[in-house]
């Protein structure tokens, strides 16, 4: 196993869903390669970085009533003659605590989008890697018959880059639960990456109204990045970087021209 396969699975390896002989071939690998566990470190790193920054928001307070109201003086059922003791608020203190951590676990505010949030922290990585691309473009044609093998699924990116927007490369990466691969393109001295995933089960944003030309998008800004999302047939599209929103649009456009 060389570094290039070895670190398609490093994230599987840290999240613990690697197993038997394949999981004994990356710990053996790791054991004699300290570039490989370099970048293991590094992207560890990032992530807890990434995490440890991405906003903890508390409940509204209303939220918090609604719940209080329908809990107070709701006493828990007596099962059989069994009568209430002073148990019983206790168990009501319980179920309060469990109600609430459920609620406030499954709150979103209206800006929290955790496509949007992922697609930030995949460009991040690709920012801060030591070794963002694990093929060398030299042409669409050359980058994406090295995903063979190494997803699920092929990706279908017809655009080859151009002096606009020259492509550098690609990688394999994650995308919430599974595999993308990434194409990473320069806009002058700015990098965009382009992410390509399975599309179903995602949170997709309802209103789509940026055209692209047979797509439609949501574009989207967070952390100072611009982030431009979209399907096609059973794949999905994101595109990240802090070039202007026309700039990401374009090479929308170009690039879902072609899929």
């Amino acid at each position: 196993m060389n570094c290039t396969e070895e670190r398609i699975h490093l994230l599987d390896r840290r999240r613990g869903t690697l197993t038997g002989e394949l999981r004994a071939r990356v710990d053996s690998h790791l054991a004699e390669c300290e570039a490989c566990r370099q970048e293991d470190d590094v992207d560890r790193e990032l992530s807890l970085a990434l995490l440890d920054r991405l906003p903890k928001r508390r409940a509204p307070e209303g939220l918090r009533r609604s719940i209080e109201k329908r809990l107070v003086g709701e006493a828990p059922r007596a099962f059989g003659r069994i009568r209430r003791t002073r148990r019983a608020p206790l168990f009501a203190a319980a179920v309060f605590a469990a109600a609430a951590a459920a609620a406030i676990l499954s709150w979103k505010p209206s800006d929290s989008d955790p496509m949007l949030a992922e697609a930030v922290n995949d460009h991040l990585r690709v920012l801060y890697s030591d070794h963002p691309v694990e093929v060398e473009s030299g042409g669409i044609h050359q980058v994406k018959p090295w995903f063979t093998g190494r997803l699920d699924f092929a990706p279908i990116v017809a655009f080859a880059g151009d002096d606009e927007f020259p492509l550098q490369g690609g990688a394999v990466a994650y995308f919430v639960d599974r595999k993308a691969a990434t194409f990473i393109f320069k806009r002058r001295l700015h990098v965009i990456t382009l992410l390509v995933f399975r599309s179903e089960g995602l949170p997709w944003p309802v209103l789509a109204k940026h055209v692209l030309g047979g797509a439609r998008g949501t574009l989207e800004s967070s952390r100072g990045f611009q982030v431009l999302m979209w399907k096609e047939a059973d794949l999905g599209y994101a595109l990240v970087s802090d070039v202007p929103p026309a700039d990401l649009q374009a090479l929308a456009v170009k690039i879902a021209g072609g899929t």
